[in-house]
């Protein structure tokens, strides 16, 4: 591996039905709360909640001094994914965001490869299904009745929940070109989402 590699990975939503994945290629040089923007970006959440990354019994995060948690992870501002996965030997990472409705990823490095000429990274290279809504609530409880409510017009909330999230709400709508966001489109630099504590940001090689 060299300063310039870079890791094809594999992010699965854990759990959820229909299947929700992405695809992504970053530099082994990308910082941990920058490849938590990466992921933000790519799978479609807003940066709204809390997250972890973890390696074996190792976590990282953003830390907050005035939190009383912040002493149970490492800082993910000092941590680059290159330097995690040769000090724990992995291939396989965690990601949990939102600590309240818990939703967790799989992290799988697929290959490792030179970067090609003109290429800015990090980029989405494919991606399968719309990420659940923002605060719905866990599988299976929040996010399952709220896929019941929306699919059954005779559902006591599906006016309710459609009117919440709008009404073009499609589960595996990543699978057509024209229904995915502008930053989920395969081939896009991927672009941080502003909300929270994320100032925006435009993610290129070697950042």
């Amino acid at each position: 591996m060299s300063a310039d590699t870079i890791a094809r990975l594999k992010i699965t939503l854990d759990d959820v039905r229909p299947a929700v994945l992405r695809r992504i290629e970053v530099p082994l040089t990308l910082r941990l709360d920058r490849l938590h923007l990466t992921i933000q970006a790519a799978m479609g959440w807003t940066n709204s909640h809390l997250y972890e990354i973890r390696a074996g019994d190792v976590g990282w995060t953003t830390p907050y001094p005035d939190q009383d948690w912040a002493g149970d992870f490492l800082d993910a501002r000092k941590a680059r994914l290159g330097d995690v996965l040769e000090d724990v030997g992995t291939k396989t990472l965690k990601y949990l965001y939102d600590f309240g409705d818990g939703w967790e990823h799989t992290i799988k490095v697929e290959r490792l490869i030179d970067p090609e000429s003109g290429i800015l990274y990090p980029r989405l290279i494919e991606a399968k299904g719309h990420c659940p809504p923002e605060d719905v609530g866990a599988v299976p409880g929040g996010y399952g009745e709220f896929l019941e409510a929306i699919a059954d017009p005779k559902h006591e909330r599906h006016r309710e929940l459609k009117e919440w999230f709008a009404d073009d709400f499609n589960p595996p709508c990543c699978r057509r070109r024209s229904a995915v966001p502008r930053c989920c489109r395969t081939g896009s630099v991927l672009v941080a989402p502003t909300r929270c504590q994320a100032p925006a940001f435009r993610l290129t090689r070697g950042v």
